[in-house]
């Protein structure tokens, strides 16, 4: 499947047209001074495109900081007069549209908790109609790319053809490092069916603690992502939203600075013919490879009809544990991760069991 979104290329809308794009600013604007001051010393870095800060702030209880409000579009329109820097902020509904439009806010976002909601998304998508803004998606809280798509179409069916995507990560039930887990293969997918949209990354919102936010940053590079997106403030510690995951500007430098930025592609014929030849060999090994899951499924089906008239059922735990064990073992054993290893099972398995139940359960064939 391929996205037919009708969009134009980053480099005719973005601040500076160069990539990466980096937007960097405070989670929330706090104070007309906090937001200026941490504008001056972003622009100084010479590595920000755009200055981002939070007018409204969405907070999954109420009483917490729910942001400073329409005040904070005076504040961001003198940071970008002094500055030079362009503006973004979040939107999230038709009210918040224009009054950011109204107030000369350069670059509009989505956030993770409006794009899970299509009537969301559909207001701001008509709030938009005849407007001529970047608008960039995030991914919604949950790991449905499906509502990410939605949301990306209805925006860019509303006319906007300066539209991007956001990778903010996917909440998830396992504790892990990140406080929303990648699920880099989601991102991966997007891209795939929409080559031609722009993906930026936000390895604050991914972290949730700075010290995380490089590693990520090079993923992110490594992917062949657009931009950033990143959160940084004058004094993190006295930050009134996710001090944790905003940088300082000159920490943000320091780790822009430390990324091995790379290209998807290299003019470079020797390259090029190597690389060639060593994808030549991996689609030999994928032939392979599906030929083996194809057999294998062959006896599957021997097992679905042995199993069927012994009256036996399909799943057996111990023997799926003994699978999981051995394979696991042996994939160790060649350098092969386990998480992969039993995922790559997993996989085989549902299709293994998916076919032995059409065996088990087909109907017989009605005598004439």
């Amino acid at each position: 499947m391929k996205l037919n979104l009708d969009i134009v290329p980053l480099s005719s809308w973005s601040a500076t047209g160069k990539e990466p794009l980096v937007i960097s600013g405070p989670c929330s604007a706090e104070t007309e001074e906090q937001l200026v001051a941490t504008a001056h010393l972003l622009a100084a870095t010479g590595k920000v495109s755009v200055l981002r800060a939070g007018i409204w702030k969405p907070r999954t209880r109420p009483g917490e900081f729910e942001g400073i409000g329409s005040i904070g579009l005076e504040w961001l329109k003198r940071a970008k007069e002094e500055t030079g820097l362009p503006t973004a902020t979040e939107v999230a509904t038709a009210k918040h549209v224009e009054e950011a439009l109204a107030a000369g806010v350069d670059i509009l976002w989505v956030g993770a908790r409006s794009t899970a909601n299509p009537f969301t998304v559909q207001e701001i998508a008509d709030a938009l109609k005849g407007v001529d803004v970047p608008v960039l998606v995030k991914n919604p809280v949950n790991p449905d790319l499906s509502l990410w798509i939605g949301a990306l179409e209805r925006i860019n069916r509303a006319g906007i053809k300066k539209l991007g995507a956001i990778h903010r990560g996917f909440s998830s039930y396992e504790k892990t490092a990140f406080r929303n887990e990648p699920m880099w293969d989601l991102a991966i997918q997007l891209k795939t069916v929409a080559p031609e949209l722009p993906i930026i990354n936000d390895p604050s919102h991914i972290c949730g603690t700075r010290e995380l936010i490089p590693y990520v940053a090079q993923k992110a590079v490594d992917l062949d992502m657009q931009g950033f997106i990143i959160e940084s403030h004058i004094d993190p510690s006295v930050a009134w939203t996710d001090a944790k995951q905003q940088v300082t500007p000159a920490s943000l430098a320091e780790i822009l600075n430390n990324l091995s930025l790379r290209k998807a592609e290299s003019n470079n014929p020797v390259f090029e013919d190597k690389l060639a030849e060593l994808r030549k060999e991996i689609d030999g090994l994928d032939d392979q490879i599906i030929k083996k899951v194809a057999d294998r499924m062959k006896v599957v089906e021997k097992i679905g009809e042995y199993k069927r008239d012994n009256n036996v059922t399909i799943l057996q735990v111990n023997r799926w544990e003994e699978i999981i064990e051995k394979r696991s073992n042996f994939a160790k054993a060649l350098n092969l991760e386990k998480d992969f290893t039993v995922k790559l099972l997993e996989l085989i398995h549902g299709e293994s069991i998916r076919k032995q139940n059409q065996i088990m359960n087909a109907k017989p064939a009605v005598e004439a």
